[in-house]
């Protein structure tokens, strides 16, 4: 098998469609010894904000000296970014070994009568068996889809169970209210567990703690008093929180310094498991941590910008953070997905924008951007269905003091990622 067939096999899977449930993923797991139940485990589920706080968790293990794992999704570029050891890519050769190993135990599974694993279950299992074969210490481990019927909730215990921001996504599967959404994203809550969360709105805060205190679990709500602000520009912000001062993070948007501070709170918790942690490996794990395609600059001159932005309070988070710059006019580029809230999206990011350029993210799911241009109520929108056309075109038009801002969907933001690596110098 080489690589593509490996990639190949994997996203062959998709077919198999998205299964809530744990009852596939387990004995899928059975078969292959279990090896989650021989890691160490921080969960984070959420709405937004779980990728970035899972960085700055594994940033700051790193930093104390441990072997960390980090298991994410979707990928911006490449498939192996899903799965990390200490910062590093699983190896092109690694996963197809991994595929080749899992092959036949799905085959086996198949022939026993059983369900076909579906796409995400199958890269869930290679990502603990990677894991446990490697000896690490940790595994943060991110949710893909909600929390409850997640395969990454396979797991029977966790250090720490983290929840990030809670807001509407997906309401087509976790449900149309905050607290039906706040419920799945509690699955994740073990007994007698430790859980750290983002302070809520109330009605997801008052699932949340009941989901603590049916399963036993010590919540700690992170405090938004707790986090002084001291310097927010386009290079780097700095804030107190708690007994820890000047912690400086690269990762723009104030968003992101209340996921940092949730990522120290949750890392504060493993010293109850006698896990060393200090201040100094706090502070360079936050200030080394790096998170692509979330509100990342690639050029100054004029400012190139891309983020993941791909809900309403991810759009409403990208608005406000724009106040960090300083520019003439905005050329908005912007792709969607058909299955997200597009119209309250744009009516958070559109009236910010000079000029727009529509264009189509390499999905089926994705919008034309003939039609996602007709749901813009505004001037100067300019629909180019090809990305690699529109990013061309944009750059092309701005000038120096202008700032170019690419969003919409995780989806484009991986493809012109890439892509502006090899058309621009990042100054």
């Amino acid at each position: 098998m080489n690589y593509e067939e490996a990639i190949s096999y994997i996203h062959g899977t998709y077919k198999f469609g998205i299964k809530l449930g744990l009852e596939n993923i387990r004995r899928l797991l059975s078969y292959m010894g279990n090896p989650q139940k021989n890691l160490k485990i921080i969960h984070v589920a959420g709405t937004n904000g779980k990728g970035s706080t899972s960085a700055f968790i594994s940033n700051i293990l790193q930093q104390a000296g441990y072997k960390v794992a980090l298991y994410t999704s979707p990928y911006l570029e490449e498939f192996e970014e899903r799965m990390r050891i200490n910062g590093e890519n699983i190896s092109k050769e690694k996963l197809i070994y991994y595929v080749e190993y899992i092959k036949p135990i799905i085959s086996k599974m198949v022939k026993e009568g059983y369900n076909h694993p579906t796409e995400f279950e199958v890269i869930t299992a290679i990502a603990f068996k990677y894991f446990y074969d490697e000896k690490v210490d940790f595994v943060v481990l991110e949710v893909g889809l909600g929390g409850r019927f997640d395969a990454t909730n396979a797991i029977d215990s966790s250090l720490v169970s983290v929840i990030t921001t809670i807001d509407y996504d997906h309401t087509d599967r976790l449900g149309h209210t905050l607290g039906e959404i706040a419920y799945e994203k509690a699955g994740i809550i073990k007994q007698k567990g430790v859980v750290v969360s983002f302070y809520q709105q109330p009605e997801a805060m008052k699932v949340i703690i009941e989901a603590c205190e049916v399963r036993n679990a010590y919540l700690t709500v992170l405090e938004k008093s707790n986090v002084i602000i001291k310097e927010q520009n386009p290079d780097f912000q700095i804030f107190d929180y708690k007994k820890y001062k000047d912690l400086k993070i690269t990762l723009l948007g104030e968003h992101q310094i209340y996921n940092a501070a949730l990522a120290v709170e949750s890392v504060e918790k493993l010293r109850m498991y006698g896990y060393e942690v200090t201040e100094k490996d706090i502070k360079e794990g936050l200030y080394r941590a790096k998170w692509p395609g979330r509100l990342e600059v690639m050029r100054k001159k004029p400012y190139v910008v891309i983020d993941g932005a791909h809900n309403p309070q991810g759009m409403t988070v990208l608005k406000e953070s724009l106040k960090l710059f300083k520019y003439d006019k905005l050329i908005l580029v912007i792709g969607m997905l058909k299955d997200k809230d597009t119209q309250k999206m744009l009516d958070i990011i559109v009236p910010e924008a000079d000029m727009i350029i529509t264009t189509t993210p390499i999905s089926e799911r994705a919008y034309k951007a003939s039609e996602l241009a007709q749901k813009i109520d505004k001037e100067n929108v300019i629909p180019i269905e090809n990305i690699e056309k529109a990013v061309k075109y944009a750059l092309d038009i701005a000038k120096e003091e202008d700032m170019v801002l690419f969003c919409g969907s995780l989806y484009m933001i991986g493809y012109v990622r890439s892509m502006l690596k090899k058309v621009i110098i990042k100054t």
